[in-house]
């Protein structure tokens, strides 16, 4: 019998595993892949972001805020790459202006250190290159970029070496309530538990369903890219975004961790939790909403293109909460940007809650 078993081994996963093996405890890990991070936290934009953007008093801006300020720790502890270069959300309008002073004083209701706005010239100045369009910006210094991949890689590690089990090529298929908790079937594997953690991302209704009647939708949203060679960072001394729609945040550049540049998402909603191939029209928008931030981008550079997903809700917000029909199961869902920022101090709020 284990006392709490985790599914799914994204960020979000490794992150409670790792936050659980401080505890005298039995903790399971279960993942469906060959590996960890093998869904969302392998291809996403990487961004630390600062957390003037989600909307005040939600759980994404709460989360936002408490795991950028641990971000530093955390990846000096697991000798994670990590580069707090700062964002700049640039306006290319004096319409847009008025979102810069909102997303301001967002930062100030949500507690984001150090920001501020800045003139057309103060803009040009720090981040030359950007289209003449560009009227002013909203500039924060705790905006960064680290390696999704490598910190989930790292947070299993130490989670492993501190005591977690891990279940890897395990797809849960099965869950039943017992007198002692849950019974799941992990890829003909029987685990036994008394707690449960769903953390399985873009699947993570599918796995509430099992024991729970449907209380939140999952619609996995795809995003396309291009990577730029190393030494391509040259192109971008911050990351930097355009003013955000409802769509989303837009379409960023920005340098990456290992040095590289980093263009794009756009954001289309799909019908399957696999569907990560690249297309021609999203790699075109892409390109094109690129052009608008810093014209004469150099694609000869392009090393490779690759989609990812999001797990996005129709609640609109994380989904972090214990199912009422079932006692000791907790879900961890919605776990779209700034998700990645957000999962540290996200594992602690789990491990309170459980």
């Amino acid at each position: 019998m284990y006392d709490i078993a985790i599914i799914g081994a994204g960020i979000i996963g490794t992150s409670i595993a790792r936050e659980l093996a401080r505890y005298k405890l039995k903790v399971i890990l279960i993942e469906k892949d060959s590996d960890v991070a093998n869904g969302t936290t392998k291809a996403n934009s990487a961004i630390v972001h600062a957390g003037f953007d989600p909307k005040p008093g939600s759980f994404k801006a709460r989360f936002n805020v408490e795991g950028n300020a641990m971000y530093e720790e955390l990846c000096r502890e697991l000798d994670v790459p990590l580069k707090m270069i700062g964002s700049l959300v640039v306006a290319f309008s004096e319409e847009e202006l008025d979102t810069l002073q909102e997303l301001y004083d967002n930062g100030l209701t949500n507690g984001v250190p150090g920001q501020r706005l800045i003139d057309r010239d103060e803009l040009h100045k720090i981040e030359p290159g950007l289209s003449e369009k560009g009227v002013g910006a909203h500039y924060s210094p705790t905006g960064g970029v680290t390696d999704p991949y490598l910190l989930a890689i790292a947070l299993a590690e130490s989670a492993v070496a501190n005591g977690v089990e891990i279940l890897l090529d395990s797809p849960v298929t099965t869950i039943k309530k017992s007198a002692g908790g849950f019974q799941l079937n992990c890829g003909g594997r029987p685990v036994e538990t008394r707690f449960v953690v769903n953390a399985a991302g873009l699947y993570a209704d599918r796995i509430n369903e099992l024991v729970n009647s449907p209380s939140f939708k999952i619609t996995p949203t795809r995003g396309e890219y291009f990577l730029l060679d190393k030494g391509s960072d040259r192109w971008a001394n911050h990351v930097i975004f355009p003013c955000p729609t409802a769509l989303g945040k837009g379409v960023l550049i920005s340098p990456t961790a290992h040095g590289n540049l980093i263009i794009g998402p756009n954001a289309e909603p799909v019908h399957s939790p696999e569907a990560t191939e690249t297309t021609v029209d999203g790699l075109a928008y892409v390109r094109e909403h690129a052009e608008k931030i810093k014209p004469g981008l150099p694609y000869h550079e392009v090393i490779t293109t690759f989609s990812g997903l999001r797990a996005k809700t129709d609640r609109g917000d994380f989904i972090i909460e214990e199912a009422e029909e079932s006692p000791g199961f907790f879900n961890v869902a919605g776990i779209e940007s700034p998700g990645l920022v957000s999962a540290p101090a996200i594992a602690c709020y789990v491990v309170e809650l459980l």
